[in-house]
């Protein structure tokens, strides 16, 4: 009976999806009040039905009920309380329903915080939100419908796929989806803002913590989905430059974008048809992600399904409102005219080309990311893009994006000086020649990435410190009275030069050994010395493993004891291998068990990977300082929305 009524649920929710999206847009239109007012209560009934909906079918999952099809075949009684209820999004049809249930709860947001926006354009946004709400309404009824039951009930299930039963992937969806999910509302916000024919400081502040909102969400999604990658392919490495990755990626890198240029805007009135852009091309880009998840062109260990009739569906969604909107920005674009003028040398030149820099960076892993496809359908090639490919053509974009950083986050707006910028940042700069130096001196016959990714990295993270320092006027008292704003860009900028220096540093410092191990035989790999001291099988909830004990000494002291395993589960009838990690500070031991070989040795590979927490530490600093900022009241939205003076762009 749950899962009927969640199905009702469903369905209702799409018509209350379909009145809220004509409905407050026509009152907009036609000056009606009450039927713009309609919209409110509207986003809270289909937020509320929808999860209704989501919850009956986690309900289904929990209880096991094997009269459900998706729950056959994603879950198993056996399966460990945690993973039922991830089960619930591990597939397609219940991530497609998580999905949208992220886009009614980003409505109802608006209608909860959003009462200081003016009347037609809260309508209109509402009113596209919901629009976007309907199209996968339909793609779930019609194509993925997660409540199909099955006539004659299996005893149990075929259990869900091995890899995703992993704390890391229970969380990962979710953050990842309130991620590119919630870059609908910028859109939303942008669509409304042409249908409105007006672009203005106002808008371009309540933009902004709804498109911050999502970035730190995003983020965090990736940053999971990396560290899961890390430790449980068994791979040894933080990132693959796989499809679905950087179908992630891409929304991630038009989002900072969107969040610079929309302070030009707010600020000076600049750069709005840019801003407009951004925001549509956000989405459009979370779009194409979801159409590469599902749509089986592209192989990847992340898709979630490869049914072409849905993949045609999805791109049709994805052409209808990414080129609706590009066509309707294309007829009002002359409409946002800037106003602020400002100098070559100026903060508002370095935003732009920081814009540019992250657009075309994005630009080429969307032309790897897609060539295969591209070679294969034109030309009948069976082409593979790797990583090769983007550290060459995608890291000299990110190093020049690293070098202005603190450059342009010191100079003023209008017109500047570059040469008394630089003159500021004088110690950050030698603080960073030093340091590589430094590494330079210490690491013997090996690549300039190391150094160089640690002046790169101590360049952005010093510039930071001191671009606070200057603004609190050199006083340690006024930096606890600086806005939030201030501290969270800080924050996140010294972040990201964390996470460039822990890159370079592990693709350039890591150590590698793989060998035959004999069991109670010591080996060395770099400075530690490892010992197998046995293999033994043993049985966990739902999988059979074959664990070994390794310990890791270094100058003859114990330091840790590791269990890498292999596992294989019995009713996925799949293997998988399970990393043991020795997690420190400044480095991580990661070992992984292979076969045994005929002289009864195994084979063993162990890795040294310096700084490999510092990537995911500097990611988390990143959403730590979209956080703050989002404590600022000036970002919150609507905050001043009144006092603003909403001016037409003409």
């Amino acid at each position: 009976m749950t899962t009927e009524l969640g199905h009702f649920a469903l369905i209702l929710a799409f018509m209350v999806a379909i009145a809220q999206a004509v409905v407050p847009h026509i009152g907009a239109t036609t000056g009606r009040r009450s039927w713009m007012a309609m919209a409110e209560p509207a986003a809270n009934l289909q937020f509320l039905l929808t999860a209704f909906s989501f919850g009956a079918l986690m309900y289904a999952f929990l209880t096991s009920d094997f009269s459900l099809r998706l729950v056959v075949e994603n879950s198993h009684s056996a399966k460990p309380l945690l993973y039922k209820i991830s089960g619930t999004w591990g597939n397609h049809e219940g991530s497609m329903l998580l999905w949208v249930l992220i886009v009614t709860l980003f409505g109802a947001m608006v209608a909860w915080f959003g009462s200081n926006l003016p009347d037609t354009l809260r309508a209109r946004v509402l009113a596209v939100q919901s629009a976007i709400a309907v199209a996968f309404f339909a793609f779930i009824l019609f194509t993925s419908n997660p409540f199909l039951r099955l006539a004659v009930p299996p005893f149990d299930g075929n259990d869900l796929n091995p890899l995703l039963q992993d704390p890391g992937l229970a969380f990962h969806p979710p953050f990842l989806y309130l991620g590119y999910v919630g870059l609908s509302m910028a859109y939303s916000f942008g669509v409304a803002a042409l249908l409105e024919g007006r672009v203005d400081a106002a808008w371009a502040r309540w933009v902004r913590p709804w498109t911050l909102l999502a970035w730190v969400f995003l983020t965090i999604g990736i940053a999971l989905g990396s560290w899961w990658a890390y430790y449980e392919l068994g791979w040894g490495g933080f990132w693959f430059w796989d499809p679905v990755e950087n179908a992630s990626f891409m929304p991630w890198l038009l989002a900072v974008g969107l969040l610079h240029s929309s302070i030009v805007a707010e600020k000076r009135e600049s750069l709005k048809s840019w801003t407009i852009l951004l925001a549509i091309l956000a989405f459009g880009f979370s779009l194409i992600g979801t159409f590469i998840v599902r749509s089986g062109l592209l192989t990847s260990v992340h898709a979630f399904a490869s049914d072409p009739e849905r993949g045609v569906f999805i791109l049709l969604i994805l052409a209808f409102f990414t080129g609706g909107a590009l066509t309707l920005f294309a007829a009002r674009a002359s409409a946002m005219q800037a106003r602020g003028v400002f100098g070559l040398a100026s903060r508002e030149t370095a935003l732009v080309a920081n814009n540019v820099l992250l657009a075309v960076g994005c630009f080429v892993v969307f032309i790897g990311t897609m060539w295969p496809m591209v070679a294969d359908m034109a030309f009948g090639r069976k082409l593979s893009v790797g990583p090769p490919f983007f550290e060459a053509a995608f890291t000299p974009f990110m190093i020049a994006l690293g070098l202005l950083l603190p450059v342009g986050s010191l100079m003023p707006w209008k017109r500047a000086r570059i040469g008394r910028a630089l003159w500021s940042l004088r110690y950050a700069a030698v603080l960073a020649i030093a340091l590589a130096g430094l590494a330079w001196t210490l690491q013997t016959g090996r690549s300039l990435l190391g150094p160089v990714g640690l002046l790169l990295g101590a360049w952005m993270v010093a510039g930071a410190a001191l671009d606070l320092w200057i603004r609190a006027g050199r006083t340690p008292l006024r930096l606890l009275r600086l806005p939030g704003a201030d501290w969270g860009r800080v924050t996140a900028h010294a972040g990201l030069g964390v996470t460039f220096f822990a890159i370079a540093g592990l693709m350039a410092w890591q150590q590698e050994d793989i060998r035959v191990a004999q069991p109670g035989q010591p080996f060395t790999v770099g400075a530690y010395t490892l010992t197998l001291q046995g293999v033994e099988n043993f049985e966990g909830p739902n999988y059979i493993a074959t664990r070994a004990t390794v310990d890791l000494a270094q100058d003859g002291r114990m330091l840790a004891e590791l269990h890498p395993e292999k596992r294989m589960y019995p009713v996925a009838r799949m293997p998988t291998t399970e990393a043991a990690i020795d997690y420190r500070l400044l480095r991580d031991v990661y070992v992984v068990i292979g076969d045994q070989q005929n002289d009864g040795g195994w084979v063993v590979r162990t890795y040294i990977k310096p700084l490999a927490n510092w990537i995911w530490g500097g990611c988390m600093l990143m959403a730590l300082g979209g956080l703050i900022s989002l404590s600022d009241r000036r970002f919150r939205v609507a905050a001043g929305a009144r006092r603003a003076r909403a001016v037409p762009a003409e």
